[in-house]
């Protein structure tokens, strides 16, 4: 199997649509039906939950409908996505962590928001980014792919997932702020690479961990604080890096990703 289809078993999604052509990361309702979830609920408790019992309090039943589906292309809502049963580990363990943990698992699975990260890695605090700007980059996504309407409305929806995690502040004038993560934020972005395959300090220097930050030495102190909270394993002997992650995976994903 190629690597875009091994990664795809993992909970990666590609191409050139996603779910921000209608929605944000909808951080609101994602914490409220993981405040209701313990580790381990079922995909059908979930699924239960929104469409028949309302417990995200939606006005329609469509609109019950519209919300689960997008949540689920966005998050994959079940034990059986790896990216997934990771990302609820660490929510339910770290809450301080839980936006930029979104952002993240989001990333993942949709083409449309990850397209948006070079632009928010090349800016610094303060430095602004305009709707149009991210239009722009959607354009070089999918060239002459979205009509004028829909890189609006697009752009919209990924600059408020952006400042819905904290990495954007203000209304019409949005600025980069000081990129909030926790150890927490650290693990998933190594574990993200590691599934990509990048391991040792080449996970570092992935997209997942340069987003949180380019401080090579800051992301290695945090990577060593995860360590300690049982979060993974990390060893650093000179320039020989070694990072584990023992439990994450099962029998079957070991084998996907070392076949």
């Amino acid at each position: 199997m190629e690597k875009q289809g091994v990664q795809e078993q993992f909970g990666f999604k590609y191409g050139k649509s996603g779910a921000h052509s209608a929605r944000s990361m909808m951080i609101a309702e994602l914490s409220t039906l993981m405040a209701a979830h313990p580790e381990g609920a079922t995909a059908e408790r979930l699924k239960e939950d929104v469409l028949t019992f309302n417990l995200l309090h939606k006005s329609t039943a469509n609109s019950r409908r519209l919300t689960y589906r997008h949540l689920v292309d966005l998050y994959g809502l079940t034990d059986d996505v790896c990216l997934f049963r990771v990302f609820r580990k660490l929510w339910h363990q770290v809450p301080e962590a839980q936006p930029v943990l979104a952002l993240q698992l989001a990333l993942c699975r949709d083409p449309l928001l990850r397209a948006s990260m070079p632009k928010l890695m090349e800016l610094k605090p303060g430095d602004p980014i305009t709707r149009q700007d991210t239009e722009t980059l959607l354009e070089l996504h999918n060239p002459g792919g979205y009509s004028a309407a829909s890189l609006k409305s697009y752009a919209q929806n990924i600059n408020g997932s952006w400042t819905q995690a904290g990495f954007l502040q203000g209304r019409s004038r949005k600025t980069l702020t000081q990129r909030p993560f926790h150890a927490a934020n650290v693990a998933f972005a190594l574990f993200i690479a590691y599934l990509q395959g990048l391991q040792g300090q080449r996970a570092f220097n992935s997209e997942s961990c340069q987003l949180l930050s380019r401080d090579g030495e800051h992301l290695f102190r945090l990577a060593h604080v995860a360590s300690l909270h049982g979060y993974l394993r990390f060893k650093q002997s000179g320039e020989v890096v070694e990072i584990t992650f023992p439990g994450w995976l099962n029998d079957n994903e070991k084998e996907l990703l070392n076949g």
